[in-house]
């Protein structure tokens, strides 16, 4: 007899390991505060992915009509510092498409979910996939799909004060936004991204995104977050996703970690479901898969970050 699993958060960690324990027999339910389709602040360019990844997990064929960028450009300001060629070809999808069609792939496996709901608590057999924290940070995260906005690399990054956004295409001919600005003077009236944007330094920039046309309703954001490692709780709770580690959005792996965070979940997961280990055990192992596969990704990102700001 298999135990049923309940994951706290529906987003690109929660559906993945949801697809992946369905698919391995494991009785799972969602359950998920907003409903689908819906924006999220986020990147939106996933790198470093491998297909043998996402085919373990059940999902690669979402993929398959996914932007594929192959190149960057870097500008401090208005100043080009450097541009150079993808190692290997990235993934430019937006959440809007991507959590939804993961929903409906979870569900059609005879996953249950539940929007609408929140779970403020669990023990044994309840995976966090959500929950940031509850004080503001220093920071202030924003995002919003463009369209008829010409980009000159498939990802662009642009940095000034304190602050930096990145321009990536994805689906329908769209441009996702997404800046990340020190939090402090009010960014004034008007769209708040391009208002951000303007008083972060990066007028040309901003010039661009009023010349386009901003996609009603994907405006975004966020401002209760914390960067690199999530406090651990000392009651065997199993955390994957942004609840277990975030890794700043310049990087390009935000949503690839939150898939591979899923995946090394699965098996431990899948183990203790069919009562062949223990729940701490699970969540010893899935800390333990997930400090060889971040901790150096994290400690590079973290100095990066300090240079660029």
């Amino acid at each position: 007899m298999t135990q049923p699993l309940t994951i706290v958060g529906g987003g690109l960690a929660g559906l993945s390991l949801g697809i992946a324990l369905r698919s391995r027999g494991v009785p799972v339910q969602i359950v998920e505060a907003a409903s689908y389709p819906r924006h999220r602040v986020c990147g939106e360019f996933i790198s470093g992915i491998s297909d043998a990844e996402l085919d373990a997990l059940g999902i690669r064929d979402l993929f398959d009509g996914a932007q594929r960028h192959t190149t960057t450009a870097w500008f401090d300001g208005a100043r080009p510092m450097w541009s150079r060629t993808l190692p290997s070809p990235a993934y430019g999808l937006s959440r809007y498409f991507l959590d939804a069609a993961l929903a409906d792939r979870f569900t059609a496996l005879g996953g249950e979910l539940r929007c609408g709901e929140r779970c403020e608590d669990g023990g044994e057999g309840c995976v966090w996939a959500a929950g940031r924290p509850k004080e503001a940070s220093g920071w202030l995260g924003l995002k919003a799909h463009f369209s008829d906005l010409p980009l000159s690399a498939d990802l662009e990054i642009h940095l000034k004060n304190g602050g930096y956004v990145g321009l990536t295409r994805v689906e329908n001919g769209r441009v996702n936004v997404c800046g990340l600005f020190r939090r402090g003077k009010s960014v004034g009236g008007g769209h708040a991204l391009i208002a951000a944007t303007r008083e972060a330094g990066l007028i040309r920039l901003a010039e661009r995104l009023g010349d386009a046309c901003p996609v009603e309703g994907s405006l975004k954001g966020v401002s209760h977050f914390s960067l690199g490692w999530q406090r651990v709780r000392d009651d065997g709770r199993i955390t994957i996703g942004d609840s277990a580690a975030m890794i700043p959005p310049f990087s390009g792996n935000g949503m690839t970690m939150a898939f591979q965070s899923a995946l090394a979940a699965v098996e431990p997961l899948t183990r203790w479901s069919t009562g062949a280990i223990g729940w701490r055990d699970a969540a010893t192992e899935i800390r333990a898969a997930h400090h060889q596969i971040f901790a150096r990704r994290l400690r590079w990102a973290r100095v990066l970050q300090a240079l660029l700001m």
